[in-house]
């Protein structure tokens, strides 16, 4: 029988840290990275097999009320533009194609006779081809015509030479209302470059002149009367610049050369 020998102590072994032995298994992690990344991968491409789920869009009213505000908008400037065009087309015709415009007036400018076109200055009472003259030869003084109401009939002659210078002469039947007096009257008291006055024999209740032109009317109310002086006064003067002012202010016939003046004129 064989005498126990010494008893064996196990050695332990010391891993350095340079051995290698320690480190951790890196091998491991990124295999169990890729695993992780792959699942993931996989997962992203499952999903592809999925129908995509097309979102439903739901169309709101329309709010009309700012449409129409636009619209308006644009409305308004249309007529604001169309207006300006339409005054600078008016503001550009000249004097004579509006009044031409104004139906019933005669334009006796146009007949270019020597009687209604001459402007000598003569002394005494002149024969006129219109009644009332429209022009012709007339007396070296005008009659005043700074918005002058007249009660009695005045002097052709001096009349036709107001006329010269620009002038509207309304004239009215004598023996016409006094209401429809005084609406006339409101057309020409302290409206420069106008006179009024009644006229004997007239034919209309009505009759208003410039030099070479003539409306008359049995209406004073007749906007064409408005409208006449409107376009006419002053622009259609024979002698531009000339005065309507320090003319003559009395009533009735023009005396004959050399006679003495009826009183009361």
């Amino acid at each position: 029988m064989s005498s126990p020998g010494p008893e064996r102590v196990p050695s332990s072994v010391k891993v350095s840290k340079t051995s290698g032995q320690g480190k951790p298994p890196t091998a491991a992690k990124k295999a169990t990275a890729g695993g992780a990344a792959g699942k993931g991968a996989a997962g992203k491409g499952s999903g592809k097999g999925r129908k995509q789920i097309t979102p439903v869009k739901v169309a709101g009213s329309r709010n009309w009320g700012p449409i129409a505000v636009a619209g308006v908008v644009v409305l308004i400037a249309v007529g604001i533009i169309g207006y300006g065009v339409f005054a600078a087309v008016q503001g550009s015709r000249g004097w004579e194609d509006k009044v031409a415009d104004i139906a019933g007036v005669t334009n006796y400018r146009e007949q270019k006779n020597a009687a209604i076109d001459a402007r000598d200055h003569k002394d005494g009472p002149q024969t006129y081809v219109t009644s009332p003259p429209v022009g012709g030869a007339h007396n070296s003084t005008w009659q005043n015509c700074m918005g002058d109401v007249y009660d009695q009939p005045i002097a052709n002659e001096h009349a036709v030479h107001s006329l010269e210078h620009g002038a509207v002469w309304v004239t009215y039947k004598q023996g016409l209302a006094a209401d429809q007096v005084t609406k006339l009257k409101e057309k020409v008291q302290g409206k420069e470059y106008t006179l009024m006055s009644p006229y004997a024999g007239l034919d209309k209740n009505v009759s208003v002149q410039v030099w070479g032109y003539q409306l008359k009317t049995d209406d004073v109310n007749d906007p064409r009367i408005d409208q006449f002086i409107q376009d006419t006064r002053l622009v259609s003067s024979m002698e531009p610049g000339a005065a309507c002012s320090s003319g003559n202010t009395s009533t009735g016939p023009l005396a004959a050369a050399g006679a003495t003046p009826p009183s009361g004129s």
